[in-house]
């Protein structure tokens, strides 16, 4: 092998080494020194899928937890977790997301958060739900609230001074209406990501926009029940408001990897909006 060819490839590891760094950990690099303001926030734990883990976030399709919207230590995402800190310098903060998590194991995830004491809890979860097969895979919506109770039950009693927000699904219909007639996203989708709604997404049959409107509804239908699971929690759980899926994400705020979950800008973006939300301060 070349020289040239060995100089290559040792910068190509640095750059994703450098890129990755952090992923996987639960646990943010260890807060500052200072003092919390009182009534500050000491835990920030992160449920959801890989939205939340940050993947694809980095150079390579793997979770990048330090570029997460919710509890990241990336200079370049202004998350929860760093914006929380302005008020506590040592708060910690641990990302219990799962890629491929579906509102079923949204249980075991409230689990951990309660272990881990959370005084903050973010919750997004549900793209899963509906993209993990074909249409008729989607899980039933009365199913996805149940499993939702389940999880949200967990905190309440385990950690019942906690607050906790509870973010909407993202418009993943706009992708595909943004994002068809761009080569590279079809070509990625065609690889099997979200097929429910992305396979054939070229196709402009009556089947096909059929199959995608019934996605579309089936995602407004757990951006529903995910409110009304919030309002049923009570006042310790706050709604965004729909600001996530109002959210309007271009395909410059997607990786180019996937071309479907959220690259830095689009990390950024969802912080931005669920923060305006939170107003954790209140």
């Amino acid at each position: 092998m070349s020289r040239r060819w060995v100089t290559g490839l040792a910068c190509l590891a640095a750059l994703v080494a450098l890129a990755c760094d952090g992923a996987g950990s639960a646990t943010p690099r260890p807060s500052g020194t200072g003092t919390a303001r009182p009534g500050a926030p000491a835990v920030l734990v992160a449920l959801g899928d890989s939205v939340t883990t940050g993947f694809g976030s980095c150079l390579v399709l793997i979770s990048c937890e330090r570029n997460s919207w919710s509890t990241g230590d990336s200079v370049r995402v202004q998350s929860h977790y760093q914006r929380l800190r302005e008020d506590n310098p040592r708060l910690r903060a641990y990302n219990r997301a799962v890629p491929g998590a579906r509102a079923v194991g949204l249980t075991a995830q409230a689990g951990a958060a309660v272990r881990d004491k959370a005084d903050r809890v973010t919750v997004l979860i549900g793209a899963n739900d509906a993209c993990h097969g074909d249409i008729d895979a989607m899980t039933p919506t009365a199913t996805f609230r149940k499993q939702v109770d389940a999880g949200l039950r967990v905190l309440r009693t385990g950690r019942p001074k906690a607050r906790v927000l509870v973010a909407s699904i993202p418009d993943l219909y706009r992708l595909w209406q943004v994002g068809h007639t761009d080569q590279r996203a079809v070509r990625a989708w065609a690889h099997g990501i979200c097929p429910a709604l992305l396979a054939d997404a070229t196709s402009d049959s009556a089947a096909a926009r059929a199959r995608r409107d019934r996605f579309r509804q089936r995602i407004d239908d757990y951006n529903d029940q995910l409110k009304a699971a919030c309002r049923a929690y009570g006042s310790r759980c706050r709604w965004d408001g729909g600001a996530a899926h109002r959210a309007r994400f271009d395909l410059d705020q997607v990786n180019s990897l996937d071309w479907f979950h959220p690259n830095v800008s689009g990390q950024n973006r969802l912080a931005e909006v669920t923060w305006d939300a939170a107003r954790w301060l209140d």
